[in-house]
């Protein structure tokens, strides 16, 4: 980042909001909040590639293979799949937003939020030559990162459509968070039964999840529809439950690639599929759709607490149904 935009930059003065160099010389910034907890993301790809609670412990996966040089996507943390998700149209695979270099926003419009945070960066990307010829529309996507004092991390995305013409434009965008698990047979995910799924192992064909909570011994890859806003992923060896709490976002996609695409993925270990599990809150099924003017508003609350037991299972009314 240029020194002039150093000097712009008001959260750059702050014991909160760190700029400095990552691996291979990228651009990121380290928020750090009073009580410990912290996170890291890259300004290419707007990525989120650590994030920490208050003891040091990493809470997302990242891959020991991931690849730190665009124009290759990190394998890890928080890639942000926009203006497509998946293979779901021309563009590459998952858009082109992780792909790319975004700048520091010094002046963002009037960001009503509910948290005290101080640990927080703005991040912009615009509509640029190369995008445009094969997505020709104009936008602006602005994306906080918010650190909140309890240790909990916010992204909240705001994706403008600036088309001068008049025309609207549509996308698909999922927040494509890998989750640190200690053992992926342990993990278990309530808030999406009895819920219908695509699975795209079956052709994105429609199923109806069973009545009970989500476990995992085999290959998964369905997108969830029609979620609630909050989920809860319980690591019963770790004795800690992530909570997803999302707006904006009807769907959710699980993923765990296991060991055979482990294997065939060169920035993926292949004993890595055992310690991660992705949720990713996500607007899939029914693409969003701006007209000229209009602002869409996506967002993502993490939080990780520990796990209250009784005879080995979490009450789920706690997590799912409490604050």
């Amino acid at each position: 980042m240029s020194g002039e935009k150093e000097k712009t930059s008001a959260p750059s003065s702050s014991p909160y909001v760190e700029f400095c160099k990552g691996v291979n010389g990228l651009d990121k910034v380290i928020l750090r909040e009073s009580r410990g907890s912290s996170a890291e993301v890259y300004l290419y790809g707007a990525h989120v590639t650590s994030w920490k609670n208050d003891h040091g412990e990493e809470l997302l996966f990242l891959s020991s293979k991931a690849v730190f040089k665009p124009p290759k996507a990190i394998r890890g943390g928080i890639p942000i799949c926009f203006p497509q998700f998946g293979g779901l149209g021309t563009l590459d695979q998952h858009g082109f937003a992780r792909n790319r270099l975004w700048s520091v926003d010094d002046d963002p419009p009037p960001f009503p939020t509910n948290t005290l945070s101080k640990a927080f960066v703005d991040l912009i990307l615009k509509t640029s030559e190369e995008d445009s010829k094969n997505w020709p529309h104009s936008f602006e996507y602005r994306l906080r990162i918010a650190l909140g004092p309890g240790g909990d991390l916010m992204l909240t995305s705001r994706i403008r459509n600036t088309n001068s013409e008049g025309k609207p434009f549509s996308f698909t965008f999922a927040y494509h968070t890998y989750f640190s698990v200690s053992d992926i047979s342990e993990v278990r995910v309530e808030g999406l039964e009895t819920l219908d799924y695509l699975d795209n192992l079956q052709n994105k064909e429609r199923f109806t999840e069973q009545g009970d909570a989500l476990t995992f011994e085999s290959e998964v890859d369905k997108i969830y529809l029609s979620t609630p806003t909050k989920i809860a992923i319980i690591d019963h060896e770790k004795k800690r439950t992530f909570v997803v709490r999302k707006d904006g976002l009807p769907d959710a996609v699980v993923w765990n690639p296991w060991d055979k695409k482990a294997k065939a993925m060169s920035d993926f270990g292949d004993d890595e599929y055992k310690h991660m599990l992705c949720v990713e809150a996500a607007a899939i099924e029914k693409p969003i759709t701006l007209k000229p003017g209009e602002e869409w508003k996506g967002r993502l609350e993490l939080s990780a607490v520990p796990s209250s037991y009784c005879s080995g299972q979490l009450d789920p009314q706690r997590v799912l149904l409490g604050s």
